[in-house]
């Protein structure tokens, strides 16, 4: 529990940056990490289905999603910085952050 609680707080800290970034930058126009492209490439061949605008818990946090989600992530350990921390994600992405429609992954 400690080091969950640890890493929400951190996925925290990273949601108000990142959000201060996409919400003051055309997102078009930003990139993450020099891999952004390898990530959603690699992202789009894993999880094809995946509806990303609004998304379903239970294809993050299922037994069978984090059986996907595992080595999915492990792909970029000593590319990307933090590569398996938690992050704060928005279920719908047409909302704001809110206890509602947050989910920690």
């Amino acid at each position: 529990p400690r080091v969950e609680l640890a890493w929400a707080m951190k996925a925290h800290q990273h949601a108000q940056v990142y959000f201060n970034l996409i919400s003051s930058v055309d997102p078009k126009f930003l990139n993450l990490t020099k891999v952004d492209d390898q990530i959603y490439e690699e992202f789009r061949k894993t999880f094809r289905d995946l509806k990303i605008d609004v998304l379903d818990p239970e294809e993050l946090k299922s037994e069978p999603a984090k059986a996907k989600w595992r080595p999915f992530c492990l792909r970029f350990e000593g590319v990307v910085e933090d590569f398996n921390y938690g992050t704060l994600l928005r279920l719908d992405s047409r909302r704001e952050y809110t206890e509602e429609n947050t989910i920690f992954g």
